[in-house]
């Protein structure tokens, strides 16, 4: 009979502290940071292949609810992208890595089935603000900014879209994304003309 007693009593504070937990009205503002693994990719044919390269992504958030299951939850990010590559030339081995710094403004709709976890997906506007080529081989080092001398298109839109997993002030999320516009202007420049893609895992923390 104790048992029962002491089982009971349990599961009725758990179920109070579960409930008295459940944040998904309130209005929160947090911080986040992490990781961001991109690449590009070429959807017209041009086949301009490259491999992934590791970078980052930092900035503030805010989740404003719409009821307790929906939610919107813009963002100001900077996040760093790029990708590498290697081959060789009449014999040499070489090889080239690109770096791109953006200002992005993911605006997500949030489905909040539960306490612990948000479904987010939503446009993303990006601003790119610098872009670095890197060139090694065994005759020189070449760096060179890429940003004033290319018709590179600098505002980009694209479509992000993951899930976090919520505990009280800390959340976790894992986010996926693309761009929709490639990253040529008028197409003059002779820049590949490619799209970003990116995956994207980061930490955070909620104030409210």
């Amino acid at each position: 009979m104790k048992k029962l007693i002491l089982f009971t009593a349990l599961l009725t504070s758990t179920a109070l502290f579960t409930n008295a937990q459940d944040t998904r009205e309130g209005l929160k503002f947090g911080i986040k940071g992490g990781a961001t693994l991109s690449n590009v990719y070429d959807s017209e044919g041009e086949n301009f292949d490259a491999d992934p390269r590791l970078g980052y992504t930092a900035g503030l958030n805010l989740e404003i609810p719409i009821g307790k299951f929906l939610g919107i939850h813009p963002e100001v990010l900077v996040t760093q992208k790029g990708f590498k590559g290697s081959g060789t030339f009449l014999g040499t081995s070489y090889d080239y890595k690109n770096t791109k710094t953006f200002l992005e403004i993911p605006v997500l709709v949030a489905l909040k089935p539960t306490q612990n976890i948000s479904i987010v997906a939503g446009p993303q506007f990006a601003y790119l603000m610098s872009e670095r080529n890197e060139f090694n081989s065994v005759f020189s080092t070449d760096e060179e900014e890429q940003f004033e001398n290319d018709n590179i298109r600098k505002n980009i839109l694209g479509l992000v879209g993951g899930i976090n997993l919520n505990f009280n002030h800390f959340t976790v999320g894992a986010r996926v994304g693309i761009d929709l516009q490639n990253n040529r202007g008028d197409g003059t420049s002779e820049t590949p003309r490619y799209k970003n893609a990116w995956g994207q895992l980061t930490i955070g923390y909620r104030f409210y």
